[in-house]
């Protein structure tokens, strides 16, 4: 998926093969995807502090229902100083050149990923 936050962030799933447009490839999930081998995600970073809470993840369950209250529970987590620290990161990458935000969800667009590239590109 590319650059759908409208702000020149792509999205994408970790296990997509790299782009070479991605540029900066960062995993903003708090844990590591479900077999994938640390060499073979080719990534520059693993921003865990961006990730949304585990207590939230686990209550949104990527429930379409719940993506609104999702939405205003993550924004609220992103104003949490190691998490806004972690989006002003992601800021400066992206200020660099191609910033592409990855997660292992199965669906990017119904995960925290358009939520995120909006705080970073805003």
């Amino acid at each position: 998926m590319r650059d759908s936050s409208g702000n020149g962030i792509r999205i994408r799933r970790v296990y997509e093969t790299p782009d070479p447009d991605d540029g900066t490839r960062v995993l903003v999930d708090r844990i590591w995807p479900r077999g994938l081998a640390k060499d073979a995600a080719r990534l520059d970073e693993w921003l865990k502090a961006a990730a949304p809470s585990t207590e939230l993840r686990r209550w949104y369950g990527h429930a379409p229902e719940r993506s609104a209250e999702f939405g205003r529970r993550y924004r609220a987590e992103l104003a949490d100083p190691e998490r806004r620290a972690a989006v002003d990161h992601l800021r400066e990458l992206a200020a660099s050149g191609p910033l592409t935000l990855l997660t292992a969800t199965k669906d990017p667009a119904q995960s925290h990923l358009p939520l995120l590239a909006e705080a970073v590109g805003g």
